[in-house]
């Protein structure tokens, strides 16, 4: 979608996929108040407009980000948004955090980068055959090394420093990786239920975050509108060469 986009036919996408469901009175974060719409059955409604007013202003701040190639670390660990988070990620080729959030990952990121360099470097020597020296059982801790350096940090491959944005899908989950951004400064859009807390979040969307519906839908807009604003990639240029030095 680009944000010009009819206002009203994004209301409508976002209700077909139950984006305006809420939790009950009991759980929203005050911060959420102006948000709700209303309640029914005991549940409150998101106000649409102002949802869809949230997304346009979220996706403006990614069309900027696109046209300078700026990083977006996806995050977004609960079993509803796993599978959107990785996919969309490895489409924009932008670094993600589809698992539990690791303590550090941000504010202690040059030993993250060291983690990162060994998950490298096994990896290398197994595909190499270089592990062929070990015994059996060697061989086999180190696989298991692999698998679990790989579930940890494997979707922060190639991130080689501190995120220019991050995409969040509930805050309230992802309480580490929201308090880490914040502490560092690094703007956040974020998908948020009502039990949220609006604090510090840049781009705040208030929609249903427990629907895998409503998270691919919101999701797909944004690497929508990031693909279709990529500036292009631009050749390293070669340094000029060092004159000869003049003969007398």
């Amino acid at each position: 979608m680009h944000i010009t986009m009819e206002k009203h036919q994004l209301i409508d996408k976002l209700f077909s996929v139950g984006a305006h469901f809420g939790y009950s009175p009991s759980r929203r974060h005050p911060s959420l108040k102006s948000f709700i719409f209303g309640s029914k059955g005991g549940t409150e409604l998101f106000d649409l407009e102002k949802t869809a007013e949230s997304l346009t202003e979220a996706l403006a701040f990614v069309q900027k980000l696109a046209s300078e190639r700026k990083v977006m670390l996806f995050v977004g660990g609960k079993a509803e948004a796993r599978g959107a988070i990785k996919r969309i990620a490895e489409r924009l080729n932008q670094p993600y955090v589809a698992s539990r959030w690791i303590g550090g990952s941000l504010t202690n990121f040059s030993e993250i980068r060291k983690r990162l360099a060994h998950l490298a470097d096994l990896t290398e020597k197994r595909e190499k055959g270089e592990l062929a020296k070990f015994t059996k059982r060697e061989r086999l801790l180190i696989d298991r090394e692999i698998v679990d350096l790989e579930a940890m940090f494997g979707g922060l491959r190639g991130m080689q420093k501190i995120p220019d944005a991050m995409i969040i899908v509930d805050t309230r989950h992802e309480r580490g990786a929201t308090e880490e951004a914040k502490l560092l400064q690094v703007p956040v859009v974020a998908l948020m239920n009502s039990d949220c807390d609006r604090a510090g979040v840049a781009f705040p969307i208030p929609v249903n975050d427990a629907s895998i519906a409503s998270i691919n839908l919101i999701l797909d807009e944004i690497a929508k509108t990031y693909e279709a604003h990529l500036a292009p990639a631009v050749a390293p240029t070669s340094a000029p060469a060092e004159a000869e030095p003049a003969t007398l």
